[in-house]
């Protein structure tokens, strides 16, 4: 018997080495829609070196097709299969026969959440409906939705009473059940902090709720997101109290804290083409007292360009929104035909709205000695003003979407301790936007004036200048203005740029750009100098990097060419 057999044995082996020797395609007939992408979906988990021709696989690929009809509602197709050696396929045919339908649907809400328009207008938009095709994951998903409704909305005690989905194939119908009882909405309780080196009337007015509002994760989430943006603290914890869930409406929440360390260090070390290497270091104190003041201060050193600045912020009753801010700086210039030396003394109010626009109230007072082109002087001015700025970006480290505003005002007059009168109006906007995943474009424009009838009072710092990377690339830093009887640049009264740029991605977090820039510095009319060029970006993790190719055509012979490096945010 065993001789007998022992032919057909390894006949049958040949044949199944020879269905192995080449891979085989499957070919699903008779699908379409989302039917066939969730076909797809489930056949995508048998692996390739699986594939034959044999009667196993033909019926694990039955029974996958099968589940993932079952789920959209078909439960009586038939199937067909048909194997070409020559093409090595193996063909399923499909008749799907009739779908499965809705006969019963039985959703009960019960509990205070019956009254509530959000679990009402849940039930309302599903797509679930007598007579509609069976969809499981319409279903599931209607049945998740409320769970995770009631737990975001303070329902703890919510449960399904009922929740059945039956299936008759024969009859093509399916019948549906869910019977949710929510309970009762428990409310913001008391809130209990520890661990606090603020004083706690400062932390509690980071709270976006009251005692005895209906709760809400999503004001949980917002009161950690508060505590976090004051870098008061080290390490942040808000909770709700689960764990005596009993006939009392309000939930104690539980907020635990840690100290941000008193004092930071950083150093860091950076390159432009505007200012060459350069080397900074900042010293913070995220709080100085109990009541959440703070102290920051910053030394940055290139060689054209000295400064170091140190600022006080008071917070007001509206910690995050509302803040006085003392400033004091100085900065050392020596670049091209400008060398000064200014020192400002600033007074702020500021204001933040949930909008995002952020408006500064501020006076400042200006001494500068500087000697630009053939001046050599003193210039000091006392100068209120006016700033609003805002930023919006949608995106990582480079957005597909975003937008920048901001204008400033400014005013000092020759009777209130100001060498001139002088009103200053600098404003800037830029925008991005991206069409699909590989294209963006860019656009900013930006302007200033200074309206005085006597320009020549005014220090280098209050005057513009054009060119470099964030301004006419194709053109030297600051080496755009009118020039005095010496060729020497002596700064504008006006200021106008505009630069278009259009990027396309050629992998990953690279991407090429092709750019325009065009602009002057003014004091009559404007004699626009053009820049166009190429360049190479790189979204890194600590920021966009940007190498740029720009020829100026409006430049000096031999000052033509002008590679620009940066890095930073685009807006």
């Amino acid at each position: 018997m065993f001789t007998k057999s022992l032919p057909v044995f390894i006949a049958i082996s040949c044949l199944s080495t020879m269905a192995h020797a080449k891979d085989i395609d499957l070919v699903v007939n008779g699908l379409d829609g989302s039917v066939q992408r969730n076909v797809d979906v489930y056949l995508s988990s048998i692996p390739q070196k699986d594939y034959s021709a044999d009667l196993r696989f033909q019926s694990r690929v039955q029974d996958s097709i099968n589940e993932a009809l079952n789920a959209v509602g078909y439960y009586n197709a038939t199937f067909s299969f048909v194997f070409s050696k020559a093409e090595q396929t193996l063909t399923v045919n499909i008749d799907l026969g009739e779908p499965t339908r809705i006969a019963e649907l039985d959703i009960e809400l019960t509990g205070e959440a019956q009254t509530d328009k959000d679990f009402t207008q849940a039930i309302e938009r599903s797509p679930l409906q007598v007579g509609e095709v069976l969809n499981h994951s319409q279903y599931d998903s209607l049945k998740s939705q409320l769970r995770n409704m009631a737990l975001k909305k303070g329902y703890f005690n919510a449960k399904y009473t009922a929740s059945r989905l039956e299936v008759s194939p024969p009859r093509n119908q399916a019948f549906l059940r869910l019977h949710f009882d929510s309970g009762m909405r428990y409310h913001f309780g008391q809130t209990h902090i520890d661990g606090s080196q603020i004083e706690l009337d400062r932390v509690h007015s980071l709270q976006p709720y009251k005692r005895g509002e209906p709760y809400l994760v999503s004001k949980v989430g917002k009161f950690n997101s508060n505590l976090s943006n004051t870098d008061w603290f080290s390490s942040i914890v808000v909770e709700p109290d689960l764990s005596d869930l009993g006939d009392d409406r309000e939930l104690p929440i539980n907020v635990s804290l840690a100290p941000q360390s008193r004092n930071q260090l950083e150093t860091g070390i950076g390159y432009s083409t505007d200012v060459g290497v350069r080397g900074s270091l900042k010293w913070n104190k995220p709080w100085v007292n109990s009541r959440g003041h703070s102290f920051d201060s910053s030394f940055s050193l290139s060689k054209p360009e000295q400064t170091i600045t140190a600022g006080y912020r008071i917070p007001l009753d509206d910690v995050l929104h509302q803040y006085y801010r003392i400033q004091y700086g100085m900065k050392k210039v020596d670049n091209r035909d400008t060398n000064s030396l200014e020192s400002n003394l600033q007074f702020e109010r500021h204001w933040v709205k949930e909008t995002g626009w952020h408006t500064t109230a501020y006076i400042r007072y200006l001494v500068e000695n500087y000697e630009q082109g053939l001046q050599d002087d003193t210039g000091q001015f006392v100068m209120p003003g006016l700033s609003f700025s805002r930023t919006r970006t949608r995106g990582s480290a480079m957005p597909y979407w975003g937008d920048k505003q901001s204008v400033t005002f400014e005013y000092g007059d020759r009777y209130a301790l100001s060498e001139t009168s002088v009103l200053r109006i600098i404003g800037s906007s830029s925008w991005i936007r991206s069409l699909n995943e590989n294209h963006r474009g860019l656009w900013r424009i930006s302007g200033g004036v200074n309206l005085t009838e006597e320009f020549d009072k005014l220090p280098p710092s209050l005057r513009f200048f054009a060119g470099g990377d964030n301004s006419l690339r194709g053109y030297g830093y600051e080496s755009i203005s009118p020039r005095d009887s010496s060729g020497a640049l002596t700064g504008a009264k006006y200021l106008l740029t505009n630069s278009l740029e259009y990027q396309y991605r050629l992998g990953g977090n690279w991407w090429a750009a092709l750019f325009y820039d065009t602009g002057d510095a003014f004091n009559d009319e404007p004699i626009l100098k053009d820049g166009v060029g190429m360049g190479i970006r790189w979204g890194s993790p600590v920021g966009p990097i940007a190498l740029d190719f720009a020829w100026g055509l409006d430049a000096d012979s031999g000052d033509e060419f002008q590679i620009h490096f940066s890095l930073g945010p685009e807006l």
